[in-house]
């Protein structure tokens, strides 16, 4: 199985003041590498592009992007792939990075997108994956606006149906927030807390979909999260499951 995993990267601009003075530093920094280790492990062949690459390295036609059997979005908006250099700095016409996603997955590859600042809406609403083309693909209904659910006290997701990506893992870890989400109606939904979907499954076209309200990583992924004896294998079965 061949993965195009994108997200889960940011560059940090510090500014550092001591009394009369100051200077800057800039440090880049990358969230997914345990999961990716994991997915590895798990036998998947990943290809990992940090959201600054998709610049550059993100497929031009459906016919590449066909190399893959799934694509993973984890915390980078719909702008980066959206307002891409030749479009925003050269006014050159170039295919909808999104729209070849949508058909890549209605021609029967899979699609996960996990939780985070920038997926699904986001902070301010600045991911604004609502107002693209994925939100007829994705199996979730996103809200508009800003969609997080900030849980600094912590939850813990609850199983909402038997479904064998959920069975057996016993009583899930505390997550420190999520993406406010509804199940679609003819969508599956797996996990849930309150009347927000956590995890949620489905399909379109021939391809299957995915969507997980929370993180991979911290913040939101707690760090007990990461710990967890399942999360290994959590995150494999459901990537295996969209391919």
């Amino acid at each position: 199985m061949k993965v195009l995993f994108i997200g889960e990267s940011w560059i940090v601009h510090m500014i550092h003041t001591k009394g009369y003075d100051s200077f800057t530093s800039t440090k880049y920094e990358e969230g997914a590498t345990y999961l990716l280790n994991c997915l590895r492990k798990g036998g998947i062949d990943l290809t990992y592009m940090p959201s600054h690459e998709v610049q550059v390295r993100f497929p031009q036609s459906l016919e590449e992007l066909k190399t893959y059997d799934a694509i993973v979005l984890s915390d980078v908006g719909a702008n980066t792939f959206l307002l891409q250099n030749s479009t925003f700095y050269q006014m050159q016409v170039v295919p909808n990075a999104l729209e070849l996603i949508r058909q890549f997955v209605a021609e029967g590859g899979g699609l996960l997108m996990v939780g985070g600042y920038l997926t699904f809406m986001g902070i301010e609403g600045k991911a604004n994956y609502k107002n693209t083309v994925l939100a007829e693909v994705l199996p979730v209904v996103m809200e508009n606006g800003d969609d997080r659910a900030e849980m600094p006290s912590g939850f813990s997701p609850a199983a909402a149906r038997s479904h064998p990506l959920v069975d057996g893992l016993g009583d899930w870890p505390k997550l420190l927030g999520y993406n406010r989400l509804k199940a679609k109606p003819e969508a599956e939904e797996l996990l849930s807390h309150g009347d927000d979907a956590i995890l949620t499954v489905g399909t379109f076209g021939a391809g299957k979909t995915a969507a997980f309200a929370s993180d991979c990583s911290p913040h939101w992924g707690s760090l007990e999260f990461m710990e967890w004896e399942h999360y290994p294998a959590f995150w494999t079965r459901l990537v295996q499951y969209i391919g």
